[in-house]
């Protein structure tokens, strides 16, 4: 039987591992806009039945329980959670975060060098050489958008409309127009790196949105959204997943110790 221990502790040590791996990458990105922290799945393992629940036991009686023997715990997946981070002032008038409607699940679309689409939720957007809105990679904001950087005075709505004036005279210039996309199940994105996220069957198709629109969130310019990483409640799990992966390393310690007797009975 401590066989089955040492095994059963073992998974407990190897998930307790996963899930400080998955802490230790929120806790680095606690300060990476637009970063979303993740929260890991689990599920126990098959059992062993010696005895069945509602059975009969002697004298033809009814079991009201059995005896399940469980072989420990697995890692199901990692869920991003999708809830707003802060919203940060930054003065930079090319820095947009959203708000409001479902903001959660609101996404700016991004356009890589290889043409394929990826969503983010950091707005921390700059000028290219051309003039262009684009990633602090590189990548172009899309649908493009592209602003004279001798224009003194540029505007984002709040409906994503952007605009600009000359200063010299009142009207203004509409140089584009953001959207915003949302999924089905954000949760079911693709993260790659560089704050980017990409659709996958599991996040249902895209649904362009015109910020302002019912559920669409809003615009806010000067401003970026930081990480929803809370520091204290990453501490407390990192604690907990510590004292777990401690505790299943006692057992099988145990288990061991409880073997080694039962080998020097035999003896």
């Amino acid at each position: 039987m401590g066989i089955h221990s040492l095994y059963t502790a073992s998974t407990g040590m190897d998930a307790q591992l996963k899930h400080i791996d998955m802490i230790a990458n929120n806790v680095a990105n606690l300060e990476t806009q637009g970063f979303k922290r993740d929260r890991m799945n689990f599920a126990d393992l098959f059992y062993r039945h010696q005895a069945i629940a509602g059975g009969t036991t002697t004298g033809a009686a009814v079991s009201p329980s059995g005896i399940n023997i469980g072989h420990g715990v697995r890692v199901v997946s990692t869920e991003k959670i999708f809830e707003p981070g802060g919203i940060v002032p930054t003065d930079n008038k090319h820095h947009m975060a959203i708000t409001g409607g479902e903001s959660g699940n609101l996404f700016f679309r991004i356009q890589r060098p290889n043409g394929e689409i990826a969503y983010t939720r950091a707005g921390n957007f700059t000028l290219n050489d051309q003039g262009f809105l684009v990633t602090p990679a590189g990548d172009f904001l899309d649908p493009q958008i592209q602003i004279d950087p001798a224009i003194p005075e540029v505007n984002i709505r709040a409906d994503g409309l952007v605009t600009a004036t000359d200063g010299v005279t009142p009207d203004e210039q509409q140089l584009g127009q953001i959207l915003l996309t949302r999924f089905i199940n954000p949760a079911g994105l693709r993260p790659d790196g560089d704050n980017l996220f990409y659709e996958t069957a599991a996040s249902g198709a895209p649904q362009d949105v015109v910020p302002g629109s019912p559920g669409g969130g809003r615009i806010l310019q000067g401003h970026i959204e930081g990480s929803n990483v809370s520091a204290i409640t990453e501490l407390v799990n990192l604690i907990k997943g510590q004292r777990a992966y401690e505790i299943n390393s006692n057992v099988i310690q145990t288990a061991d110790e409880a073997l080694q007797i039962a080998n020097n009975l035999r003896a």
